[in-house]
């Protein structure tokens, strides 16, 4: 028979819709069962809570009324190779891809592949991309979860709408971006912390506890100093990203100028004049002279030009012009 306090956690979660504990609170009473010789209805309750997971619960379409704004869904198209970062951490990226392909040849030999991942680094270094990239590389919708949005607009409501996220996470397989994750981050030892943000981040820490899905989880910061701890012992892997060297400067000045790249034998110049940026600034920078030089009637990109747009990036950066 079940103890006292699992008959009471089966209650407070059925009335409060919590699902996944009401699920875990059942097999907690079917391990106590099995303890207890009752090998039958252990197995009988274990069963039950299999299939109940396995089918589809109508909090999903609520769910996606109730996140309406704050969870945008895509059909990702940016390939593997669209990727340009250190060989490093593209073959950590590739672990992902293949451990989750994989995944039943890990289960079989009692392992999980990794499924939350917390990419760190300044912005436009390519963690939201590599989040598009996970998902069109796996075949899976990608949803990104304006997080900032959620704590502004409805703070004191935010751990409930961080349980619908996750009821959606569980029931609706996908690849989830957590974006600007320091809003819910933050280390709850910080002084100027505040009592409620420190329960959301502990809701958040919960939930990823308890999260048994077959989704993708990744949270991207640009701030790892901001955030707690324990974040890190809930994820599987943790990437590291940084400004491109000069190498990953100048394949993402040719990606992005195909037929318009400029003249191959000044890319010093262009290298140089790209020193700091991001990649995303590149891209625009690039994507700037490209427009330029399409309105001159130019064929291809004069090096003054890219480097013009390359520098002016760099001085409209939070409004600063040192180089």
């Amino acid at each position: 028979m079940a103890t006292a306090e699992q008959l009471k956690s089966l209650i407070r979660s059925h009335l409060s819709g919590d699902a996944e504990r009401f699920f875990m609170t059942a097999l907690q009473v079917a391990a106590h069962e099995a303890i207890q010789g009752h090998g039958s209805l252990a197995n009988d309750i274990r069963e039950i809570v299999d299939r109940a997971r396995r089918e589809p619960r109508p909090v999903v379409a609520k769910a996606r009324l109730d996140l309406k704004g704050l969870v945008l869904s895509e059909e990702p198209t940016t390939p593997l190779s669209s990727l340009v970062m250190p060989q490093t951490l593209l073959i950590r990226i590739q672990r992902v891809i293949e451990e989750y392909r994989q995944q039943n040849k890990l289960k079989s030999h009692g392992l999980g592949h990794r499924r939350k991942i917390l990419l760190i680094g300044p912005p436009g270094t390519g963690k939201s991309m590599t989040a598009r990239v996970l998902a069109k590389e796996l075949r899976l919708e990608l949803h990104s979860i304006q997080v900032d949005k959620m704590v502004t607009k409805f703070m004191g409501e935010t751990a409930a709408k961080l349980r619908q996220v996750f009821d959606l996470i569980n029931e609706v397989p996908g690849v989830y971006l957590f974006d600007e994750f320091d809003a819910i981050g933050s280390d709850r030892s910080l002084d100027n912390d505040v009592g409620e943000m420190r329960r959301v981040l502990n809701a958040f820490l919960q939930f990823m506890e308890q999260d048994k899905s077959e989704s993708l989880i990744i949270a991207a910061s640009n701030n790892p100093a901001l955030l707690d701890d324990a974040l890190f012992r809930r994820f599987d892997d943790v990437l590291y990203y940084e400004l491109p060297k000069s190498a990953d400067r100048k394949r993402i000045i040719k990606n992005v100028s195909g037929t318009f790249l400029p003249v191959v034998n000044q890319w010093q110049t262009m290298i140089s004049a790209s020193n700091g940026l991001s990649h995303a600034e590149i891209d625009l920078a690039t994507k700037d002279a490209i427009k330029q030089a399409i309105l001159s009637d130019l064929k291809r990109i004069p090096v003054s030009l890219l480097a013009k747009m390359l520098k002016e990036r760099k001085a409209t950066r939070r409004g600063k012009t040192k180089e």
